[in-house]
């Protein structure tokens, strides 16, 4: 899913190029792509010749990539431990046919296709006179959507390392600046407000002493 993020293929390629080794994080996306998938996404799976479980897939696309030296997975039972080290005896480089790289394409645009927002994270809404953190609101609100875990999209809106209270959707004033420069006219400060209404929740204090 996140390939293109920050330095992607081309930087782990690098890396490797270099003799440098390149460790994994959230290989499952933080627990999300082993998850049930969504109906457009099981689609694309059950049309695949192997019967195999969501971990199953992921985990087979990262260790087909010889420039991965380790994964990090959180891990919390034996079973998946046992699993996962399992997985990772299984599979290895050259395990995928052309056919089946061709599915994990088609798998990405069937999670994205669930996306509400179609903004591209180019930041030319950005900076947002009032300070309003549009793209990643809207990052995080596509993710909650598109991977039906509101409860995570919450916390990273809420919690303690999330945004500050003026960088949230709340706090736009529909000045419309954003407007002129989005490249998707997308209606941000429409969905500013559908994100929050979605996203926001008021913690509770912490309890004294």
């Amino acid at each position: 899913m996140d390939e293109n993020e920050q330095a992607g293929r081309r930087g782990v390629e690098y890396a490797a190029g270099r003799g440098i080794a390149v460790v994994v994080m959230e290989p499952l996306r933080g627990g999300k792509l082993s998850k049930e998938p969504p109906a457009p996404v099981a689609k694309v799976w059950d049309s695949a010749a192997s019967r195999l479980s969501s971990v199953e897939w992921a985990w087979r696309w990262i260790w087909n990539q010889p420039e991965i030296s380790v994964a990090l997975s959180g891990m919390s039972t034996m079973e998946q431990v046992v699993e996962n080290v399992a997985l990772a005896d299984r599979f290895g480089v050259g395990n995928l046919t052309p056919e089946e790289l061709k599915l994990y394409d088609k798998v990405r645009e069937a999670y994205n296709s669930l996306s509400p927002v179609p903004c591209t994270n180019c930041r030319y809404c950005m900076p947002c006179p009032n300070n309003v953190e549009i793209p990643r609101i809207f990052q995080l609100y596509n993710d909650a959507i598109m991977y039906d875990d509101m409860r995570t999209g919450r916390f990273m809106y809420n919690g303690p390392f999330a945004f500050q209270p003026d960088q949230r959707a709340d706090n736009c004033i529909e000045c419309g600046e954003c407007l002129e420069k989005c490249p998707q006219n997308i209606d941000i400060p429409d969905w500013l407000k559908k994100a929050h209404e979605a996203l926001y929740q008021e913690m509770l204090p912490a309890p004294p002493g």
